[in-house]
């Protein structure tokens, strides 16, 4: 049987950008492996769920009004699982991100070496960022690596990847955003994390999800909550095994989830 990647894109109001990143995701990464494109539609207002499934998207799943960015990362992950998936890659539907890396990006997983990778702008190049926005994401991955005391590039990437054991055992606190809670509780929990250099380039167009003073507002309280919480075990890490990506190619694909379980388009 393959195994299975399934790419998901978190969504609202990117009409505009999101065929395009659509059609630059790989379809072919390898002998036996299928690859598959979920897009969980923010409560859009524009004609985001019609441009994502004219470009070849084979689950949608749409809330009914807008929750947030970690609300769907969240519904992303659990969608993953839900449809079988070995490997999960999330990616921005701005087109910032270079969706033809996707193999690069989860290679270290594949090959068993992490089972949570990060795609990184700052250790890869970067065209087009403005010095506040800069400013911003240094200063927030200074944090997590604080807090984590372990070298950190990017904090703030919206291209990663997940083993199958990270996508169930993930936890992200808070509706709003991600970013920082999901390093938090993934590391925490002894994932091997992997960060990959990419080439990025700021939108042209489209919604951002985050506005900076609500960011901070949101985000701050949430990286308090998380670190205040016992950190979960995570067996296979603490134990001395290798990670998650190994024990899954000895057991094989697992089981695979159908539109009509799963409730997506």
């Amino acid at each position: 049987m393959k195994r299975k990647l399934v790419v998901f894109l978190p969504a609202h109001n990117e009409e505009r950008s999101i065929g395009t990143v659509i059609a630059r995701i790989p379809r072919e990464i390898g002998a036996g492996w299928q690859v598959e494109v979920l897009v969980v539609d923010d409560g859009s207002a524009d004609g985001t769920v019609r441009e994502a499934r004219l470009a070849g998207a084979d689950h949608i799943v749409s809330f009914a009004r807008n929750r947030g960015l970690g609300a769907a990362v969240r519904e992303g992950l659990a969608g993953c699982v839900r449809l079988g998936a070995d490997i999960g890659l999330m990616i921005d539907a701005d087109n910032e991100y270079p969706a033809e890396e996707i193999p690069e990006v989860i290679a270290p997983i594949r090959a068993g070496r992490a089972d949570y990778t990060m795609g990184s702008r700052f250790k890869g190049t970067i065209r087009g960022m403005r010095l506040h926005r800069r400013i911003g994401n240094v200063c927030f991955t200074a944090l997590q690596a604080i807090l984590l005391r372990r070298m950190i590039w990017d904090g703030q990437s919206g291209m990663r990847g997940f083993s199958r054991e990270a996508m169930e055992r993930a936890e992200i606190i808070h509706d709003y955003n991600y970013a920082q809670v999901l390093t938090l509780n993934l590391v925490r929990q002894g994932f091997v994390m992997e960060e990959v250099p990419i080439t990025y380039r700021v939108r042209v167009y489209g919604q951002s999800f985050i506005k900076f003073r609500k960011y901070l507002g949101h985000v701050l309280p949430a990286i308090w909550r998380e670190m205040r919480r016992p950190a979960g075990r995570r067996g296979s890490v603490r134990e001395g095994k290798r990670p998650a990506a190994v024990q899954l190619a000895a057991d094989g694909a697992l089981a695979r989830a159908s539109k009509r379980e799963t409730g997506y388009e």
